[in-house]
């Protein structure tokens, strides 16, 4: 080896060990020391260190989905001397789910300072230019496109049912709102509605459907804010059949999806329903005689008990129902669809107890108001004279706080007579007086109805559900325990709203809010697989994983987060020494730690991911 060589390895020595900071994105320029470039008078070189984390595990797990050869399978191609967009896809994802930043404008600064790790994973010249605002646009707008994006989810659900050997068995449906800060346009995606997140804003509704267990989306819909809930669930199941080709899917809902249509729609379908009926209309005058008749029962220990382990392995009640059949009818069109379906009345020890503490929290805070109605006499206190606007005031703190019937308050009626001269100047014993009364009502007491307040515990905790599958496929009990798992289906709104930070929105064409809204869907997808598949591998193998957490390193695991999966890649770095022509005299990465190892084996994703990074160019 030649001098320079020697030194220019003892260089790329002491910076291949430092931590590159997040000036310009991940990628650090180092020019040499006057006294090493006096050393190197004739090969001038710089350094280049890029912080490849979590990018080439990501990229390889997108790779193994199929998703940029799907994307590009079913989006027209256009700039053909450009990346496709499959692969300006899975970068920007990449970006988005390592960064949580879905902004346009940073792109083209994150590949000019990622430009080697990226060239490589994707095995061509990757450009800055392919991340311009313009072309990404363009790629939200395809995908925006109900043409193209049902394509592309059928042809990931297939892919990924195949890949990772899923059972599709059961469904999940659900919306969650996304507040945006944009003005409302009349036909606009924007629109105000019921939002879950920031009712003072307007927002976009987004409609999913996930496969159990794992959580994983398998069709979106993005649909305008003020858009209700239920009209939304039949063009999500016919999407969902188109995809999965397959009938018997047990569909799983809010009280939402138990609308009547909704119900004969999948009975008509040939599959399955489980959600829970809404307390409104006929249903809330039924489930007043099924609550009664729940208690009955209880009372003669005559109910199905539904156990479940809770977080420290110990068997709990988690509740107890008991069920009936009837008889449901639905006209559609030109054929009246009728179905068996079975009620199920569950009582929950945990609801019950929640609301029962909410109670309490309303009675103690409508006590307070209306003692505070009638405050002691004293200057600047307001005080009540009429028995009238008494009456109505107590009346509207128990309607508000409903506790009607359930305090009962105790007021007097109390008068000060005062005598007064009439007319000015100093009294005397032959001046005329008069006597003024003041009148004002002073509560006495408030006292609970302790009865009434029982009567009303008892009836808390108790929910019906419906669903026309048969016991012998689906018990009281695995009703409820599957109906209990409805976070999954949570889970994914939540890291749409965290992990991948959708709001808020950078983007204001509606063709724009729609595209990137899937494009993220795309991001929980690859989320939920990274963890699905190191869980089952490590559910296999009776194994853990320990070093995930930092703060104690004896911690093990079995069930790791994906999040948690992605931030064990954190420091690792790309340092490159070249010299000024652009010659790389030396490439190198950070070595994987053991964890870092098995990580990537249980996800069977290919060892090379990283090790093809450091591969010196063969033109150099």
């Amino acid at each position: 080896m030649e001098l320079n060589q020697l030194y220019c390895c003892l260089i790329f020595c002491y910076y291949a060990f430092q931590t590159p900071t997040q000036h310009e994105g991940k990628r650090m320029i180092t020019n040499l020391s006057s006294k090493d470039q006096d050393i190197f008078d004739k090969d001038q070189s710089s350094i280049i260190t890029e912080r490849v984390d979590d990018v080439p595990l990501l990229i390889g797990q997108m790779t193994k989905m199929g998703l940029q050869e799907i994307l590009d399978r079913h989006i027209p191609r256009h700039w053909n001397r450009r990346l496709s967009w499959g692969w300006t896809a899975v970068i920007w994802l990449a970006y988005i789910l390592s960064e949580g930043d879905h902004r346009k404008i940073s792109m083209a600064d994150y590949v000019r300072n990622m430009k080697h790790t990226l060239s490589r994973l994707a095995n061509r010249e990757v450009d800055p230019l392919d991340f311009c605002d313009d072309r990404l646009s363009h790629l939200l707008k395809y995908l925006s496109k109900r043409k193209y994006w049902a394509t592309i989810e059928e042809a990931l659900n297939s892919r990924s049912i195949e890949v990772y050997d899923l059972k599709s068995e059961t469904i999940r449906c659900d919306a969650t709102t996304v507040s945006a800060n944009h003005e409302v346009e009349e036909d606009g995606l924007v629109q105000f509605g019921h939002s879950k997140d920031n009712a003072k804003l307007p927002q976009i509704k987004l409609m999913s459907a996930s496969l159990d267990p794992l959580g994983m989306p398998l069709a979106s819909d993005v649909v305008s804010g003020e858009k209700a809930d239920d009209g939304l669930y039949i063009p999500l199941i016919k999407r969902i059949d188109a995809g999965l080709q397959r009938r018997g899917l047990l569909f799983v809902g809010d009280c939402k999806m138990s609308a009547q249509e909704i119900r004969a729609h999948l009975v008509d379908s040939g599959h399955y329903y489980l959600s829970p009926l809404p307390l409104t209309g006929n249903t809330a005058k039924d489930m007043e005689k099924w609550i009664n008749q729940g208690i009955v029962r209880d009372r003669n220990n005559n109910l199905v008990s539904v156990i479940r382990e809770d977080y420290k392995g110990d068997k709990v009640l988690a509740a107890k129902g008991y069920e009936f059949d009837r008889t449901q009818s639905f006209q559609k069109e030109d054929k009246t669809i009728v179905w068996q379906e079975r009620v199920l009345i569950t009582h929950s020890p945990a609801h019950s107890r929640a609301q029962a503490e909410g109670l309490e929290k309303r009675l103690t805070t409508a006590l307070e108001k209306i003692e505070a109605l009638t405050p002691p006499r004293g200057r600047g206190k307001r005080q009540i004279s009429d028995e009238t606007d008494l009456l109505a005031a107590i009346a509207k703190i128990l309607k508000t706080h409903r506790v009607e019937n359930m305090l009962s308050v105790q007021y007097e009626k109390q008068v000060e007579q005062k005598t007064k001269y009439v007319g000015r100047g100093r009294g005397s014993a032959k001046r005329e007086t008069v006597v003024e009364e003041k009148v004002r009502y002073q509560i006495i007491s408030v006292e609970r109805d302790e009865q009434t307040i029982e009567n009303h515990k008892e009836r808390f905790g108790w929910k019906a559900f419906v669903t026309n599958m048969s016991m012998d496929k689906l018990s009281l009990h695995d009703a409820v325990l599957s109906y209990r798992n409805e976070y999954r289906i949570e889970r994914i709104f939540s890291r749409l709203k965290s992990r991948l930070n959708i709001a808020p929105l950078f983007v204001r064409k509606d063709d724009q809010i729609e595209g990137l809204t899937y494009l993220l869907t795309l991001g929980v997808r690859v989320l939920t697989l990274v963890e699905f598949v190191v869980q089952r591998s490590l559910r296999e193998a009776d194994a853990k994983l320990y070093g995930m957490h930092p703060e104690n390193r004896k911690k093990s695991t079995a069930k790791p987060s994906a999040e948690r999966i992605l931030k064990t890649f954190s420091k690792i770095n790309l340092t490159i020494i070249q010299d000024l022509a652009g010659n790389v005299l030396v490439r190198s990465l950070s070595s994987l730690s053991v964890l870092q190892k098995d990580i990537i084996q249980r996800l069977e994703l290919d060892t090379n991911i990283y090790l093809q990074i450091e591969i010196k160019d063969t033109a150099n």
